[in-house]
């Protein structure tokens, strides 16, 4: 019996011990062993396998793993690596791909629910002998959801970090997935401001002035180095899709995606595969959209009808056609025009787009082809030439979305306003 497809799933153990198919992206650890920078930034569009990466690094790393779930896998032939770190540091990780709320008030409630489950996972620390009663008043105080007066709620992971150093004498490994999705809803909602003031005062007490801290990994969908939150922080390594390294761990390499479908029997569907998934640049590396490789292999072994899917469209909200057309010039309906008939365009991309810059009505042009570009809708046709990229539509899936949702709305002419922007964002994240 074939091995089961793991669509939806983003634990690394469920995926190895319930028997999934796995494409092995274990050599990130070593990459990122060897990087030895203290703090790593990977942005990626959505469903590029970031969640299950982040797992993976928790995995590995966390204390009293089970090592035995890297058996076979290509980190398994660092023996020397393995020794040194495999399972040898507390691991915290924390999620805020799901956090919304309405108001400020109600995000603060969901990051505080957020917080308490992974600081509950360490309630042992409360029977530690390694940890004074002192300790202990305002490790109890968070394990009864209480964030306010002894310990804020900027501050508790730091202390976590400092109970847990105390505990192991090992330093704290902290992953942090989707850490700009706060930004995106508080922008949306109209209270970024506030957000951005919370998530300082939080990453500089986790990264900034952390001295319990072995190495961070954070990822998300836009850059935010210029963004206000990681003032006066300059030890961060940022990863983009533009760079070189780490290019083939986010998404399915050709020779991995021609691997699966020979496993599942579909190796005479690889030419759709190809059109239909391909197309993405990352660095000097094409790859498939994990997301909808997974689910279009799943599909054609479990049906008799052959018919090529779109997925990664339908995983988020699709009003991004529409607010691209709402915040189109001539020129950019001209370029459109050109990219559906199958040409490339050369636009400068902004790397860095960060939401409070979006509301720059003189940067529109820019703002828009940036966020296409870092979001998955466009990609790079061949190797950038510093901030000019050659972009182009990444696939037949995206060329489809331009095909039937665009084209027909080109005659609309809408003015930009800073609103539209909110809308372009929402529809990212969904």
């Amino acid at each position: 019996m074939k091995k089961k497809l793991p669509i939806g799933i983003e634990l690394f153990s469920e995926i190895i011990q319930d028997n999934y198919y796995y494409v092995d992206k274990t050599n990130m650890i070593k990459e990122l062993i060897l990087s030895k920078s203290k703090v790593t930034l990977f942005t990626r569009p959505r469903r590029f396998g970031k969640s299950l990466n982040m797992d993976m690094l928790k995995t590995f790393f966390k204390v009293e793993t089970d090592v035995s779930l890297f058996n076979g896998l290509d980190i398994s032939n660092e023996k020397e690596l393995c020794e040194k770190y495999q399972g040898k540091f507390p691991v915290i990780l924390i999620s805020l791909k799901d956090i919304d709320g309405e108001s400020f008030k109600d995000f603060i409630t969901r990051l505080k629910f957020i917080l308490f489950d992974e600081i509950s996972c360490f309630d042992w620390l409360m029977e530690s002998d390694k940890l004074t009663e002192y300790d202990k008043v305002p490790l109890r105080q968070l394990l009864l959801g209480d964030f306010e007066g002894i310990v804020d709620l900027p501050g508790c992971l730091k202390l976590l970090c400092r109970l847990l150093y105390k505990h192991y004498g090992k330093k704290t490994i902290i992953l942090v997935d989707e850490y700009d999705v706060p930004l995106d809803r508080a922008y949306q909602r109209g209270f970024y401001n506030e957000m951005v003031t919370l998530l300082r005062l939080m990453f500089g007490s986790i990264i900034k002035t952390n001295t319990y801290l072995e190495f961070a990994v954070l990822t998300g969908c836009l850059r935010v180095s210029k963004e206000s939150i990681f003032t006066g922080m300059n030890i961060f390594k940022t990863m983009t899709i533009s760079d070189n390294n780490f290019s083939g761990y986010f998404g399915f390499t050709d020779k991995e995606v021609s691997d699966m479908l020979e496993y599942y029997g579909l190796e005479d569907k690889y030419i759709f595969f190809k059109e239909w998934y391909n197309g993405y640049r990352f660095g000097n590396t094409s790859v498939y959209c994990p997301w909808d490789v997974i689910n279009q292999c799943d599909y054609l072994y479990t049906n008799n009808n052959f018919v090529m899917k779109p997925y990664w469209i339908n995983s988020s909200g699709n009003s991004i056609i529409k607010e691209i057309i709402k915040n189109s010039s001539g020129k950019i309906k001209k370029q459109l025009e050109a990219l559906v008939s199958g040409e490339s365009i050369q636009q400068e991309i902004i790397q860095e787009l960060t939401y409070s810059g979006l509301d720059n009505t003189d940067n529109d042009f820019i703002n828009l082809w940036s966020l296409l570009y870092t979001t998955g809708y466009l990609t790079d046709a061949c190797t950038p030439a510093g901030d000019m990229h050659t972009l182009i539509i990444p696939n037949l899936e995206i060329y489809k979305i331009y095909e039937k949702q665009i084209m027909p709305l080109l005659k609309e002419r809408i003015v930009n306003n800073s609103e539209q922007w909110k809308e372009l964002c929402k529809a990212i994240y969904g």
